[in-house]
Formats: C-alpha cells, structure tokens, sequence
C-alpha cells in the first residue's frame, strides 16, 4: 500500500482500457454559484429513490408535516427513509410519474408547502468521535443518505464493512459532458465534504484517502487540497479527462491497478468509494443533524436561458426547474427532456416526474446541439465500439445475441459486465443504439430469472411435499405391521384361566383399598360388625323368650334376611284368615233373604234376581279364589293368574244365558 501512495503522491497513475472524449460543454453551467430556488406549488416525494426496497408510509392525506419529517420508515436493511422537503400538508398519496426509463408511474407523497418552512426537532451529533461507530451509522441511516453519484446505493452498508479497508475514495471526478454539479459544490463546500470525509474515516479506519477530481477542475482541485491540507493520509489525484473515468471500475483501475473481481464488489479489493456530495450530505446529518431533503443540480443545455446549478428540494417536478430555467421551446422541434448526462442519462417521458436523490442533472439540450438519432442501420463489423469499451468487452456480439434473444449466449459473452456507460453507441458509425439492446437483455433476463426462482420453489414445495406424503405412508405401514405383529403374539400364546384373572382384579381391588386406607380403619370396622352381632343375639335371645320357639328362632337369627321374610309371611297369614272370616260371616247372614227370593220368582215363573245369581256364585266359589283374593298386595303375579282362573265368570255367564233362553221359550 506504501508503494501505491507514493506513486499517487509523485502524481504517475495507472490507465483503464478503451473510453472516449466526447465535447464537454461544462461551460454552459459551472460559470455561477449554487443559487436556490422558490418551492413549487406542489412536491411530489417518490418513496423509493434508491437501490433497494420502498419503507412504509408514516403520515396519511391531511397530515401537516415539518420540513424534515419522516416520510416512510422500514426495518428492512435495504430501505432508505424518505423525509418532508418542507413543512405543509399531504395532499395525496398515490401513483404519479417517476423519474425512470420506463415512465411508469411509482408511488408517490403529494405536498402542498405552506410556506414557513418550519424545521422538526433535529438530533446533530457534534461528538461523533466519542459514540460507538453503529450510533453513527444509524444515524446516517435514518438521515436517508444514499449513493448520490447515480447508483444509489444504501450508504449505510456500503460503510457498514467488516473487511479491511486500504483505500477509501473520494469520487468526484464527474466526467460526463454537461454536468458540473460536483465542481460547484467542491468549489464551494470543500470544508464541509472534508468533514464527511473525516466522519468515514472514522467508521472505515483506511490507510489512506484518494480524492480522485478530473483535471477540467482545477478550481475544484484547489479547493479540496487547501480544505485537505493539514492531513498526510488525505491524497488529492487529478485524474486525465477521459470518459467514463468516473466510473466506479474503472476508477479504481485507474488509481490502483486493481480489477474488480466479475459479480464482486469494490471491497473485495480492500476499496470503498464514495461520492463528494454522499460526503457533503453525511456532513450535513452528523453535524447539523439534517435528513437528506435536498441536492444539487446542474439545469443545463441550450434550449435553456439560464443554466446553472441549483439547490432543489426533492420531489420538485421538472416543469418548475424548466420555469426558473427559463426554457425555450422553439430550439426544440419536439420537447426533450433528458434526466442525467447524454451518455448515461434518460429521457423523461413527462415533465412531472420529480427529482429524486440520484438526480444530478436536468439536460435540455437544442436539436442543433443534440440532433434526435437518425434511423438505425445495419452493423457493419468495424469494431470501433470494442476498441471503445472501458469493459474490454465485444458489445458486436452482445448486440447480436440479444437482437436474436439468445440470452444464454449474450451472458457467455459476459453481458452483466457492461455498465452502460454509452461509449460503444457514441462511436457507432451506424447510429446503433447498442445500450438499448443491452438493457432489454438484461431485463428479460432478470425476468426470467425471477420466474426460474420461483419455479424452482414450487418443485421444492412439490418435493417435500411427496416426501412428506411418503414419510407418512411409511409410517402408517410400520404401525399397521407392529399392530399385526402384537396380535400374532397375542394369539400364540396359551390362553389364561378367567378365574385367574377375576382373582388377579379382585386382588388389585383388595390392595387399592388396602392402600387407600389407613391402618386403623379395619379395626375400626372389625369393632363395629362385632357390636351389630352382639346387638343381634341380644335381640334374638328377647324373642325366644317371648315367643318360645327357640329352635326356629335360633336357624332365622343365623339370616337377618330369612327372619324378615318370614316376619312378612306370618302377618301376610294372619291378615288372611282374618278376611276369610269376615267373608263367610257376610255369605251365611246374606243367605236365607237370597234363596227367598229365589223361590219367590220360580213359583211366579220368572228368572231368579241378580243378587240371588250373585249369592249363589259366592257360595259355589271354590277356595282357591278366596286365597287368590285375601292374598297380600306384594303378590301381584300371583293375584293375577288366579283371576284367570276363577270359575266366577263362567258361572255367572252361564246363569244369564239360561234365563234369556227361558224366556224366549215362554214368549214363544
């Protein structure tokens, strides 16, 4: 590393292959200060302007909001926060035209200002040296600061390494024609972007620090090797003005002789670089505490009366910076409006989109300056676009493979390798727009990528699932197997005896209760039972006595249960005879008066009366019914089959039925 700086320091560099020196044109716009501008009527705030993924929006439509506020907030890693540009009121929020190639509309926060401009409560961090470096690098997190050289790229990972950083580099080497926003700020901010400067090499800890500023500047030039004087690691290189040396790759091949690895990344060379205005606006948060609201750029091209650059707040729509430019349309056939420089930059597809965070630079060039494109023609192999390449690629070839779609052949020819800088399309004697072609490929192929991705998760979805369904399978089969298995064993073995197995329950039985109980509670009951038998012989004994049948007494004392049957049985008898006494009494007294009357009618030639029919049956009844009708009520069955029995009925019926035939004999 020694030996690097001191060949930056004795001013001997390194080259990178191919590029190309288009006009420069700078002059049109780096003549006068950073002045600023009036706010618009309204500012549309995109809520993604980075590399990476939109936060989630905090304030809702009618919401007033302080200049600096924040706008969306997300704990995702990749998110960058957006913030108020100014204090007035959400108006909407909703899709409107982004700053973008493809002119599709993004979610976007419509404000109105109101004017005062009144700033929220701001966190500066003037001790920053004294705080744990991650306080730091939250803070410029939560600052929204992101690559503001064109990429975008979240700042707080690319400072947030774990690798040992040789060199840190300071881009501002701005080499694309037209835009000359970095030599103003560097002319006239060089304190404050030192400072940022001071604050990364605080979180990185390099060996040393490139200021890497294109030889066109030499104001610029001055200005940062006074503001970087009192530092010996603090290196300012004039780099030779060559398209695209500010290229991030090519760069560093530049100063260093270093390649970045295919698919790698700066750091994996021991380098980090950073651009001048990252480094102003992480000033700008630390020190003053300040979100990243605003940037400079350059309003430039000769269909505009009064280029220059400018402090614009984010979100500002292009029209307003063409009104404050004074644009004039009659040096333009058709309105053209290009975001960025005319080798890397886009054309609009409407004056609404806003300005965004990587917007460096409003290009509205004449149709004398800049004619429109003529018609593409046909290739004809001369090669001039691969001695042009700063990649060392063949863009012919790129070219072919992605006009016929041969997107596997295009990436074998390394397409991702290209970084768009223009250079092969400005040297295209047949007006090929090769960038074009390159982008589409790539396009198509991320898309495909994407869906590959996705394909592949739905067959690992699909795979697992199988194997799931077949672990299962498996697994009830297993169960099904040991199920049959137990039950061939049960069946081989000799069957037990179930009087075994009764005296084995009972015998658990007897021990659950054994253990259930405390010991003193068999005694206890011992005693009791004992106390019942004495009381019962007790009692026995008094009934011998009384009744002198001590013989029997004794047998039924033996069975509590026998002696109560037959308690039942001798008042069932006794109930008995004293019913059938009652009823031969009633029969004899009824007697004489019914067999009266019954001589009385046969002597008058008439049937014996009913009640005579009635005594007669009483007397004829046999004793089995009266025991059947004096048997006690706790016999039911007994009662019942004697009534079917009794010849009662049939003797009354038949008495009726030789009345009424004698009387049909006497009628007739």
């Amino acid at each position: 590393m020694e030996s690097l700086f001191n060949r930056l320091k004795a001013g001997r560099l390194f080259s990178f292959p191919g590029g190309v020196k288009p006009p420069e044109r700078k002059a049109l716009s780096n003549q006068t200060a950073i002045a600023a501008l009036p706010l618009p009527d309204k500012l549309f705030v995109s809520l993604k302007q980075h590399i990476g993924v939109e936060g989630k929006v905090q304030v809702k439509e009618g919401d007033k909001v302080l200049k600096g506020q924040v706008l969306t907030a997300s704990p995702n890693p990749f998110a960058v926060p957006v913030h108020a540009p100014t204090s007035g009121t959400v108006t909407r929020i909703g899709l409107h035209a982004a700053a973008h190639p493809s002119g599709l509309p993004e979610q976007t926060i419509e404000i109105t200002p109101d004017g005062l401009g009144q700033w929220t409560t701001l966190s500066p961090i003037p001790n920053y040296a004294q705080l744990p470096k991650m306080k730091i690098i939250e803070a410029i997190c939560n600052a929204g600061i992101s690559g503001m050289g064109g990429a975008g790229f979240p700042t707080h990972l690319k400072i947030s390494s774990k690798k040992d950083v040789e060199f840190l580099i300071i881009n501002g080497v701005e080499c694309e024609p037209y835009i000359t926003a970095d030599d103003r700020l560097m002319r006239e901010h060089a304190w404050q972007i030192r400072q940022g400067i001071d604050i990364l090499v605080h979180l990185l800890n390099p060996g040393a620090v490139l200021i890497a500023i294109e030889e066109n500047k030499p104001e610029a030039i001055d200005a940062m090797r006074v503001a970087c004087k009192d530092q010996s690691r603090y290196l300012v290189c004039p780099i030779p003005t060559r398209y695209p040396a500010g290229g991030e790759k090519q760069l560093i091949q530049n100063l260093l002789d270093r390649e970045v690895p295919r698919k790698g990344l700066p750091i994996d060379v021991g380098v980090i670089m950073q651009n001048v205005g990252t480094c102003y606006a992480i000033a700008d948060a630390i020190f003053s505490g300040k979100p990243l609201i605003e940037r400079v750029v350059t309003l430039t091209g000769e269909s505009l009366q009064a280029p220059g650059n400018y402090w614009v707040p984010l979100g500002t729509p292009v029209y307003h910076l063409l009104n404050q430019a004074k644009y004039v349309s009659s040096l333009q056939q058709k309105k053209r409006i290009i975001m960025g420089g005319p080798m890397m930059g886009f054309t609009l597809h409407t004056d609404l989109a806003p300005v965004v965070k990587t917007s460096n630079c409003v290009l509205v060039p004449s149709d004398q300056a800049m004619p429109l494109p003529p018609d593409e023609q046909s290739c004809i192999r001369c090669a001039a676009c691969a001695d042009a390449c700063p990649a060392s690629l063949l863009p012919q070839q790129l070219y072919w493979h992605a006009k016929a779609n041969e997107l596997e052949r295009a990436q074998d020819f390394n397409l991702f390798d290209c970084i768009e800088c223009g250079a092969c399309a400005y040297v295209c004697p047949s007006d090929i727009p090769l960038v074009h072609y390159y982008r589409r490929a790539k396009a198509d192929i991320r898309i495909q990528e994407q869906e590959k991705q996705k394909s592949d998760k739905a067959r690992q979805r699909f795979e697992a699932r199988n194997a799931r369904l077949e672990r299962e399978a498996e697994e009830r089969k297993a169960k099904h197997a040991e199920a049959a298995e137990r039950r061939r064993q049960a069946m081989q073995q000799p069957a037990d005896n179930p009087q075994d197995k009764i005296a084995a329950a009972l015998a658990r039985v007897q021990a659950k209760k054994q253990a259930a109980q405390p010991d003193a509670v068999p005694e206890a009951n011992e005693d009791k039972v004992a106390a019942a038998i004495a009381r019962a012989k007790a009692k026995r004994e008094a009934q011998q006595a009384q009744t002198g049948e001590p013989a029997k007494a004794s047998a039924l004392a033996d069975d509590p249960k026998k002696a109560q049957v037959a308690s039942a049985i001798a008042r069932a008898k006794a109930k008995r005879e004293a019913q059938q006494a009652q009823t031969t009494e009633t029969v004899e007294s009824a007697s004489p008066a019914a067999s009266d009357d019954a001589e009385a009618a046969k002597k008058l030639g008439l049937p014996p009366p009913l009640h005579a029919l009635k005594q007669n049956a009483m007397q004829k009844r046999p004793t089995t019914h009266l025991k059947a009708t004096l048997s006690p009520p706790k016999m039911p069955k007994l009662m019942t089959q004697t009534r079917r029995k009794s010849p009662c009925r049939g003797s009354r019926c038949q008495s009726e039925s030789q009345a009424r035939r004698r009387k049909g004999r006497r009628r007739t």
